[in-house]
């Protein structure tokens, strides 16, 4: 049965609490303190101090008792044990004294104050005739018998049994986040859906307005919203719902964002889950969470399902080779018959988002489930100012802060990146105590995402940072006299981050095509710092690590999967490559070869560079004497020194920007 608020026609979600809960001043149950209480229970009944003491005695001992007059009765318990009462003036002799410092709970008068053994009730019987024939005149001593009834057993029993119950019971209710199942923190509702329900009451800020530089992404699902405001104006012309969309990207282009901004404009409800909250450790709860999403979904359309990371349910079916997740596979398996089972007319859609569409399975992406694949790429430099214009609004900014600038400066990086470049630079401003947040803040932001914290005090010799300036000057200048590399906006010899000792940053084009000549350029540009180490110091030093690392990508790319080289072929290996976890999808000796091109080709481009460095040593000394100089150098400071660049042409802000830069491995 279903949990109810105080209006009586709405189901707790998991941003709603129950009554009883600590927000409403009432008493919360927690099976902590039954665990607790028992436990010192158990102690305290364990514990010496609340035990029965009773001293043994042997069958002599009771026969002197005896003849002393000192004992009221004898009991034989069970036919083995027999308790001795003594008489009330027997009590207070001084020898029995020790009885009342020994005893506790049980009273000292009532006893029984001694125990000893006996092998059967015959026994004792013949014991008891035998006594009395002797001494006739003690036949006033009372005797008698009695079945034994040992409650210690089944008292630890049922302590076991019931201490197991309520620790599995405690297990089950911390599950899943504060109950399992969800609502009410119940056994019984493990099945039911987690999603979180904004229904037309609950207000989300969030619009389309706030979504920017994703025009296409919001064309597309503004159609949605708007067919779900009004229906009426696609059904009168034939046309049917989409029963489904996915958002497809890198992390942090904005694909829960247009997700919450949707919420907030469709002014329908709208359910939230992520795919892992699917997935229990009891087999069938993620089917059945599936089916209770949709009974809900269904009661409430027109509505949005929104789930978040879609691939954590909705893996290819039998592509590896270990047994597959039968649980997650029935949780997939559910959710296709959902989707191609409830009808457009209900006006339910799914929205999913996923990073990964390479994994999800083909059933899933087919038209009548996902019938729409939306992609949500980076940014171009347009899209980049207009996410800056969203995130300055919040910030104090001063009249030389511009959004144009900052997208220049910040190529490759997506919205998630920009509101991180954003609040840094208001916390340096802020470290500063300036009243407003200036250009200079938003570039050391900059800096600070890119390469990482500048390390101030750290050491390093003059021999080292001179192979350190060197290295990025080679840098440099292989990228200001090569035509397609991408020449440096910024160069920096000041250490950041964990390993990094310098860092660079370029400005070539933005475009989506690179011809063989521009690859070469790239590599021959990437290897120039270790060229300038050969052929300054005629040794070479670890720091191209990262450098080795960006051209024999590049190398294998070109040769593997862009077909070229010659002896190789138009031949691409990408999706084999891919789909091949566990072996090469060629042939020992096409990987001989393919080895030997991309070791050849880079090794041409280490050669060019060092004789494009020979033939420009002066100017390689001049630059690396400036950076060791001024640690931080700019466009300007190399036109200045090397002259203007011979392949720069006039191109307006919206034709080329830099591209992402990058730590260098020195």
């Amino acid at each position: 049965m279903e949990n109810q608020n105080e209006k009586g026609n709405k189901p707790f979600y998991r941003d709603q609490k129950p009554r009883g809960s600590e927000d409403d001043g009432g008493l919360k149950f927690n099976f902590m303190w039954v665990l607790l209480l028992l436990g010192v229970i158990i102690v305290l009944f364990n514990l010496p101090l609340f035990q029965h003491h009773t001293e043994d005695i042997s069958i002599d001992q009771l026969t002197q008792m005896l003849m002393d007059n000192e004992v009221k009765g004898v009991e034989i318990v069970g036919g083995r044990e027999g308790y001795v009462y003594l008489t009330d003036s027997a009590l207070k002799l001084p020898k029995y004294e020790e009885l009342s410092k020994n005893r506790i709970l049980s009273t000292v008068n009532g006893g029984p104050h001694y125990v000893f053994t006996v092998a059967s009730n015959d026994k004792f019987e013949d014991f008891y005739n035998n006594f009395y024939k002797e001494h006739p005149d003690k036949k006033h001593i009372l005797k008698n018998y009695r079945e034994a009834k040992d409650y210690n057993g089944l008292i630890g029993w049922v302590v076991v049994i019931g201490l197991s119950f309520l620790f599995w019971m405690f297990m089950l209710r911390r599950m899943g986040g504060g109950g399992v199942g969800g609502p009410g923190g119940n056994i019984f509702n493990i099945g039911r859906s987690k999603a979180i329900l904004f229904d037309k009451d609950d207000k989300i800020k969030i619009t389309f307005d706030d979504v920017a530089g994703l025009d296409e992404a919001k064309e597309e699902v503004q159609e949605i919203v708007s067919f779900l405001k009004n229906p009426k104006k696609y059904t009168t012309l034939g046309g049917k719902i989409p029963k489904g969309a996915l958002l497809i990207g890198p992390p942090g282009t904005g694909k829960t964002l247009i997700a919450k901004a949707m919420a907030g404009e469709a002014q329908v409800p709208f359910f939230s889950i992520s795919g892992s909250d699917f997935v229990e450790m009891f087999v069938g709860v993620g089917a059945s969470r599936v089916r209770d999403l949709f009974r809900q979904a269904r009661e409430k359309a027109p509505c949005i399902i929104f789930i978040d990371e879609i691939d954590a349910i909705g893996r290819a079916r039998g592509k590896t080779l270990v047994q597959g997740n039968d649980e997650r596979e029935s949780t997939l398996n559910q959710l296709l018959v959902e989707m191609d089972g409830f009808s457009g007319e209900k006006g339910v859609i799914m929205i999913a988002a996923t990073n990964r569409p390479d994994v999800l399975d083909q059933a899933l992406l087919r038209p009548g489930r996902f019938d729409r694949q939306i992609s949500i790429d980076r940014p171009d430099l347009k899209g980049r100012e207009q996410i800056f214009k969203v995130h300055l609004k919040s910030i104090k900014t001063s009249k030389d802060v511009d959004p144009l600038k900052l997208a220049s400066q910040t190529p490759g990086f997506v919205g998630a990146d920009i509101a991180n470049i954003c609040n840094e630079a208001a916390l340096i401003a802020a470290r500063k105590e300036k009243s407003e947040v200036e250009f200079e803040d938003f570039n050391d932001a900059i800096d600070r995402v890119i390469g990482g914290l500048e390390k101030k005090n750290k050491i390093i010799q003059p021999d080292e940072k001179k192979i350190i300036a060197y290295h990025e000057a080679g840098h440099a200048l292989c990228g200001w006299f090569l035509e397609f590399a991408h020449p440096l906006v910024k160069v920096s010899i000041v250490p950041r981050g964990v390993a990094a000792l310098g860092y660079a940053q370029y400005l070539p084009k933005e475009k989506y095509l690179e011809t063989t000549e521009e690859m070469k350029d790239r590599m021959c540009m990437t290897m120039g710092g270790r060229a300038a180490e050969r052929v300054v110091f005629d040794r070479i030093s670890t720091g191209a690590m990262s450098d080795l690392d960006v051209v024999t990508k590049m190398a294998y790319a070109a040769i593997a999967y862009y077909g070229m080289n010659e002896k190789v072929g138009n031949i691409s290996f990408y999706d084999m490559v891919n789909n091949s976890a566990f072996s090469k999808p060629y042939s020992d000796e096409t990987a001989k070869m393919i080895d030997e091109e991309a070791r050849k080709l880079i090794d041409e481009q280490y050669v060019r560079a060092q004789a494009l460095l020979r033939e420009k040593r002066n100017l390689l000394d001049i630059l690396a004497n400036e950076l060791l100089t001024k640690e931080v150098i700019f466009k300007d400071d190399l036109e200045r020194l090397l002259g203007k660049r011979p392949f720069d042409k006039q191109e307006s802000p919206e034709e080329s920007t830099p591209s992402t830069a990058t730590p260098d491995g020195i």
